[in-house]
C-alpha cells in the first residue's frame, strides 16, 4: 500500500498553556487534508457538537475563529495518528501508523483536566499511547464523523458531558 496510497500526516496541536480539555481524533481525512483544516468535511458533526458544548455557533466563523473560539473555551484538538497509509478516509482502512505523542503534549499543559477521544479509533490508539494518565480523565466520544449513524441528537449528550471538565 505504500506505492499507490500515499503517506497521510496529521495537523499540529491547536493548543495553548490554558487549556483543560484536549479533544484528539484519529487522522484527518481527505478533505481535511485538503482544506488544511480540521474536521472539514461538510456532513462531519465536529462544529456542530463543539457549538453546543461552548455554547456559541462555531460553524458561522470562518476556520481560524473557531480554532480561536476554542482556545477560549479552554479546549485543544490533535489527532493521535502522525502519519499513516489509507486509501480514502475511513479509519479501517489505515495502516503503517506513527502515532502522535499525546503523553509528551499532556505534559506540557498544566491545566489539563481530560483528554477526550472522537470515536473508537482514536479512543483504541489514544489509550494505547497516553498510559497512566492519574488525576485525570479519559473519555470517549461518540465519533462525529458521517459514517458513524447514529446521529447527532443521539451524539450530543456525550459530548455536551465534556463541559465538567471545562468548568472552574
Amino acid at each position: 500500500m505504500t506505492q499507490s496510497t500515499p503517506r497521510k500526516s496529521s495537523f499540529a496541536p491547536v493548543v495553548d498553556s490554558g487549556v483543560r480539555l484536549l479533544v484528539c481524533g484519529s487522522l484527518p481525512g481527505d478533505r481535511s487534508l485538503a482544506a488544511q483544516q480540521y474536521y472539514a468535511h461538510p456532513q462531519n458533526q465536529f462544529w456542530r457538537l463543539m457549538s453546543a458544548v461552548v455554547d456559541r455557533n462555531l460553524t458561522a466563523l470562518a476556520y481560524p475563529d473557531r480554532l480561536a473560539a476554542l482556545l477560549e473555551a479552554r479546549i485543544g484538538l490533535w489527532d493521535v495518528v502522525a502519519t499513516a497509509y489509507r486509501p480514502g478516509s475511513t479509519d479501517a482502512a489505515l495502516s503503517d501508523i506513527a502515532a502522535n505523542d499525546i503523553a509528551a503534549l499532556a505534559a506540557t499543559l498544566p491545566d489539563l483536566r481530560a483528554i477526550a477521544f472522537n470515536g473508537g479509533t482514536a479512543l483504541k490508539h489514544g489509550l494505547r499511547q497516553l498510559g497512566p494518565f492519574p488525576g485525570r480523565a479519559t473519555i470517549a466520544l461518540p465519533s462525529s464523523s458521517p459514517l458513524h449513524t447514529i446521529g447527532f441528537d443521539a451524539k450530543l449528550p456525550a459530548w455536551l458531558a465534556l463541559r465538567e471538565h471545562l468548568a472552574i
